[in-house]
């Protein structure tokens, strides 16, 4: 709850606000305000403590208090200080009755103790952010008028701008908009002249659903100053039309091109409605301004990834990587550049730089994924123990079930595509006296025996899955399937895929293994209808390849040919195509 309280004192040094100065407005950084602030602070009356003297009656309340709250009685120490904090007036403790209520999640109890501390401590900045932000908690927000209006009748001129932004933006958390942006206006009434006041109305408008008064807004605050980044961003923000919107940014630009954030905005605006060449030359221009800014450089990077421009998404990238290293405070992920260096690498066939690149990304959340990957890439050169090194490397660091699971099965995988299906099964058969209830690897256990012919643990795994998680629709398909494909026991083949699409009716797949079923059955058009659907759900290529047979013994054979050819077109390599021409001795 403390950390849900806006704080007036001043805007954060990321925060531009346009501020207000006399007669002429400018967009400055918040730092100015800052300074203008601390002054206004100085000059702001303090809040005297009451001369109480600390009576041993005084003192046993507050260590009785404290006590209490210790053992975990929260109720008892919150009604004796609270109740001391009215008869001594000391705000102190009205603010530590305050804390005890919001550590025990008693945010009524708490407004109670923040309105006493408030009331004591009038001019506490900490008294008053506890207390809106209580406020915004509740369904009563109009009490908090009179305050703001207060704050802001007492600010520093330098400051006041700023603060408006900054109610606005605590007035947004309210449940009840129309009664935050009635509060808004009340508030920035006395204000006019300020851009602030007209941003943060339309801002509140927009909040509240009123986009013509949002509009109007935005629209009073470019009149008074044309030149606003904040005013034409608001403007944009609160334009229904996404084409108008960038419209207005870019007639802005055109007149003010040196609106840096204007054009940051544009840009990701050009990327969001994925016209990548136009944001490529956005960011361009934004580097020419700031050759080590390292949001450009990353953005230039994953565009020219998009756009296919790999040696110059390479050089950006490298580049945002070589900055982010000068820069040690900044908490910038290199993570994903990593990652986007090494697959430019492995798209040139550069399988060492893509493994260097990998090498590099430090423990977090994707170095589980990462591991696997330079696995991958070390069985892609014909590293297979290299490969297996790494992830059982990667187990040993592990911090967690999940991931060890994602190791186990990245190892198999590895060990699958490189046919060594027996390995494979041992690594998972390892797994499962770990992991033992794991369906994901009884699954992947159940497709690496049946690879090795061992149909009696197969089915044991899927029939575990079943078990253990009945709406599993890939345990009934891959358990009927390999019935049919065998040529055993069709009528539960049939059965169990049925359960399956009934779990996932839209999978291709699921009706791949029906259609197959049928047609082992000798139901012909059943046969053809159901892969008919799969092939049009997804045109695979083994789904072409199972309707081509089905087609072919229709005597359908021009059209079985086409499917065929079909499927070697898009994987020509593939087993199932291969072993289906030659047992029907058909050319293509």
């Amino acid at each position: 709850m403390l950390s849900a309280c806006a704080s007036l004192q001043q805007p954060s040094e990321t925060d531009a606000a346009p501020v207000a100065s006399g007669k002429k407005q400018t967009l400055v950084k918040a730092s100015p305000a800052r300074k203008g602030q601390a002054k206004a602070k100085a000059q702001q009356p303090e809040d005297v403590v009451p001369p109480v003297e600390l009576s041993e009656e005084i003192l046993f309340k507050i260590l009785s208090s404290e006590i209490a709250f210790q053992r975990g009685q929260w109720q008892a120490a919150y009604v004796t200080l609270l109740g001391t904090a009215q008869q001594t007036r000391d705000p102190r403790l009205a603010k530590r009755a305050a804390e005890i209520a919001l550590a025990a999640r008693r945010p009524n109890e708490a407004l109670a103790a923040v309105r006493l501390w408030t009331e004591l401590a009038p001019h506490s900045d900490e008294a008053l952010q506890n207390y809106l932000g209580l406020i915004m908690l509740g369904d009563n927000i109009g009490e908090i008028q009179p305050l703001l209006t207060q704050r802001l009748a007492e600010a520093a001129p330098q400051a006041r701008g700023p603060m408006i932004l900054q109610i606005q933006r605590l007035l947004s958390r309210a449940r009840d908009k129309t009664a935050a942006f009635n509060i808004l206006q009340a508030v920035t009434a006395p204000y006019p002249a300020l851009i602030e006041t007209h941003l943060a109305l339309s801002q509140g408008a927009f909040a509240n659903r009123d986009a013509v008064r949002a509009r109007e807004e935005a629209n009073q605050a470019l009149k008074l100053k044309p030149d606003s980044e904040l005013a034409i961003l608001t403007l944009a923000q609160v334009t229904q039309d996404p084409t108008e919107a960038m419209k207005l940014v870019a007639d802005f630009l055109k007149k003010y091109p040196d609106a840096r954030e204007v054009r940051v905005a544009y840009a990701r605006g050009l990327v969001e409605q994925k016209q990548f060449e136009q944001a490529r030359s956005q960011f361009q221009t934004l580097l020419k301004d700031d050759q080590e800014d390292l949001t450009t450089l990353f953005a230039l990077g994953i565009l020219n990834v998009q756009t296919n421009r790999l040696p110059e998404a390479e050089t950006y990238l490298k580049r945002y990587l070589q900055v982010l290293a000068t820069q040690p405070e900044d908490e910038r992920d290199p993570t994903q550049a990593l990652l986007l260096l090494s697959q430019i690498a492995e798209e040139r066939n550069d399988i060492p730089a893509a493994l260097k690149w990998l090498e590099q990304v430090e423990p977090g959340e994707a170095y589980v994924n990462v591991q696997i990957r330079r696995g991958q890439l070390l069985a892609k050169r014909g590293d297979i123990n290299g490969a297996r090194a790494v992830l059982q490397q990667a187990q040993s660091e592990a911090g967690n079930d999940r991931e060890q699971l994602q190791l186990i099965q990245g190892e198999a995988q590895i060990l699958r595509d490189s046919e060594r299906y027996q390995d494979a099964a041992d690594v998972l058969s390892a797994g499962l006296k770990r992991f033992p209830e794991s369906t994901d690897l009884l699954y992947d256990y159940a497709m690496a025996t049946d690879k090795t012919g061992n149909y009696k643990d197969m089915e044991t795994a899927l029939r575990k899955i079943i078990e253990l998680a009945p709406n599993n629709q890939h345990a009934y398909n891959a358990l009927g399937y390999s019935f049919a494909d065998r040529n055993i026991r069709l009528p539960e083949a049939v059965a169990l895929i049925k359960k399956a699409v009934q779990l996932a009716p839209e999978d291709a797949f699921i009706a791949d293994s029906l259609g197959w079923a049928e047609f082992r059955l000798g139901n012909l058009d059943e046969a053809e209808k159901e892969l008919r659907r799969a092939y049009g759900l997804r045109p695979d290529p083994e789904i072409g390849i199972h309707l081509g047979e089905i087609l072919w013994a229709r005597g359908k054979q021009d059209e079985a040919k086409r499917l065929w050819r079909e499927a070697q077109s898009k994987d020509p390599k593939n087993d199932v195509l291969k072993s289906t021409l030659d047992r029907l001795k058909v050319q293509l």
